[in-house]
């Protein structure tokens, strides 16, 4: 049987093995207790999976995919998951095991399922996989860079991250208008925030909204004190702070509250 990659899905299939190989070999020695691949239309990176030592879970939205591979990954079958990732409570799915998650990741839901990692960022002890370029890129972006952003900022606050390598359209059927990029995330030892979680993403992500103005101007909404506003990391644009910064800034708007 064929599959055929449906558009609505954001699918682009690799053909390339030896991609698919590279990819599965960031994550070889990996420590978690499971390797959850998202994604794995018709097991072009599954094959490179199902060899190492934890076991592998699939999650796969598609009907016709999940078909394709109870047939060629008989020995998966059992432990295929037809759900939409992003509506997976995976804490409840598999209750206190670290999972390491991977995949050639549909382009049209990619930033969600980091902010799906991120939610999740206490058993998902790391991250690998393809995504859009512009995506990958700013992911890993640093501070003063024109693509650095919220998703920089929230990702590296628990994330170690690499860029690795980039994949054109040709090794894909059918080949995406874009350049993929392939990137790897390793969670950090200490992943727990200097400050109020919850009042750290809210600051970034209202920075950012603005992104051009001062933090003066764009955090007119937390209603800085006079003394506050009188710090010189208000002078500052959002992409020029580091996630220690941020961090730093979070706490300085605790303290004012």
């Amino acid at each position: 049987m064929t599959v055929k990659a449906k558009k609505h899905l954001g699918q682009h299939f690799l053909t390339d093995e030896s991609i698919a190989q590279d990819i599965a070999n960031l994550i070889k020695s990996t420590t978690a207790d499971l390797i959850l691949e998202i994604g794995p239309g018709t097991g072009v990176l599954t094959k490179y999976l199902s060899d190492l030592e934890p076991t592998l879970y699939l999650v796969e939205i598609d009907a016709e995919s999940v078909e394709y591979l109870k047939v060629h990954y008989l020995s998966l079958a059992d432990r295929i998951i037809e759900r939409d990732i992003l509506k997976l409570d995976l804490s409840a799915l598999f209750p206190s095991q670290s999972i390491s998650m991977i995949g050639n990741y549909p382009y049209n839901i990619s930033t969600q399922i980091v902010f799906k990692m991120l939610e999740h960022k206490s058993f998902i002890s790391e991250m690998a996989g393809m995504f859009q370029k512009e995506v990958a890129e700013r992911i890993c972006a640093q501070p003063g860079s024109k693509v650095y952003g919220i998703l920089s900022v929230l990702t590296q606050a628990f994330y170690h991250c690499s860029y690795e390598f980039t994949v054109p359209p040709q090794v894909f059927n059918p080949p995406p208008k874009v350049d993929s990029g392939v990137i790897y995330l390793k969670r950090k030892e200490n992943f727990v925030l200097g400050c109020n979680e919850a009042l750290f993403f809210k600051v970034v992500k209202t920075a950012f909204q603005q992104r051009r103005k001062t933090l003066r101007n764009s955090l007119k909404t937390f209603q800085l004190s006079d003394n506050l506003k009188e710090d010189s990391i208000f002078d500052k644009r959002p992409e020029q702070l580091s996630v220690q910064e941020f961090t730093s800034l979070t706490s300085l708007l605790q303290g004012d509250t």
